[in-house]
């Protein structure tokens, strides 16, 4: 678990037992896999969607101990959730890295990695179910998965597509990446107890965060080397990924990239690393870094409109660290 929550003495402990939720759930019969999840759970995440469902929480008025166990198994569905799809999207691109270490099917192989994101997927409607049955908010989850979905497959079909649009890109980012921090940020809210207009406030500022979250980590991919971003950089081009850097150079000189990008599948090293030298200097990353500057805005904007008090102070905070991020 990330060290930045030491800061956040009452975040930190929840998250704690998010972790030990997890670690007791991944119990089976079949030793590989559980250690494949223990060791995902342990790896360094910043485990930033249960935290955000925590602090969105603290903005009702559910203080009852039995319902902070509810809440609990809330957050580790979203984390669960979470981490199954970072192990199929590690399966799909063929990824090495995942936080630093090697990732499940590199160190396991595809199979236990597919067999271990399906496991996740299992635990995650076991704790909805158990949390929630009954509620609304079981359609929430599903909804909330298909968008994740979706916006997975938006991604897959536009590979290599040089004619992709920002919208297309915003589509699918909102899906993929910013579903998750929505759907943690309106849990919060909404099972913490908060007024109505907090609970759709909170959805608009998580959909937000995720958006320009998704934003930055797109432009280190251009910018920061692999040993800083713990994972290899330039991986979403070898997959045919255009990210939002390069969309923003591409489309304001089309030319100078096309020779390079109609490789697809036969670019070299060479071949990205000039494709990266291109959008940094075609404005690519300037632009990307000002297009998350307003999604930033607009988060933080939001932020100011809840009530009043530590909480709201303390959301301020932890999203300004989150969305500039620099390397």
């Amino acid at each position: 678990m990330s060290s930045y929550w030491n800061n956040y003495p009452t975040i930190h402990a929840k998250i704690q037992n998010v972790c030990t939720l997890i670690k007791q759930r991944a119990h089976v019969r079949n030793p590989e896999i559980e250690t494949a999840i223990i060791d995902l759970s342990l790896a360094g995440g910043k485990y930033l969607r249960p935290a955000f469902f925590f602090l969105f929480a603290e903005f009702g008025e559910q203080k009852d101990p039995i319902e902070e166990a509810k809440l609990t198994k809330i957050a580790t569905s979203i984390e669960i959730l979470h981490m199954a799809t970072l192990i199929h999207d590690d399966i799909i691109d063929d990824s090495p890295l995942r936080r630093g270490n090697m990732s499940i099917q590199a160190k396991y192989g595809k199979d236990t990695a597919v067999y271990t994101g399906d496991l996740l997927f299992t635990i995650f409607f076991e704790l909805v179910l158990e949390s929630m049955n009954g509620s609304t908010y079981l359609e929430v989850n599903a909804r909330a998965m298909k968008r994740i979905l979706m916006g997975e497959l938006d991604q897959m079909h536009l590979r290599y597509n040089q004619q992709q649009t920002l919208h297309d890109y915003l589509r699918s980012t909102s899906g993929k990446t910013a579903e998750l921090f929505r759907l943690a940020s309106i849990e919060g809210a909404y099972f913490g107890g908060a007024d109505p207009i907090v609970v759709r406030l909170a959805g608009k500022i998580g959909l937000n965060i995720g958006i320009a979250f998704q934003m930055l980590d797109d432009i280190l991919d251009y910018t920061a080397a692999s040993t800083d971003f713990n994972k290899p950089v330039l991986e979403d081009l070898t997959t045919g990924v255009f990210t939002l850097p390069l969309l923003m150079a591409l489309h304001k000189n089309p030319a100078v990239f096309k020779p390079l990008l109609d490789k697809k599948t036969q670019m070299t090293i060479s071949d990205m690393h000039q494709v990266q030298k291109l959008v940094i200097a075609n404005d690519g990353v300037q632009l990307a870094r000002e297009l998350a500057a307003k999604f930033t805005k607009k988060a933080l904007m939001d932020v100011k409109r809840l009530p009043k008090g530590e909480t709201r102070k303390q959301l301020l905070k932890i999203t300004k660290y989150l969305l500039r991020r620099t390397i």
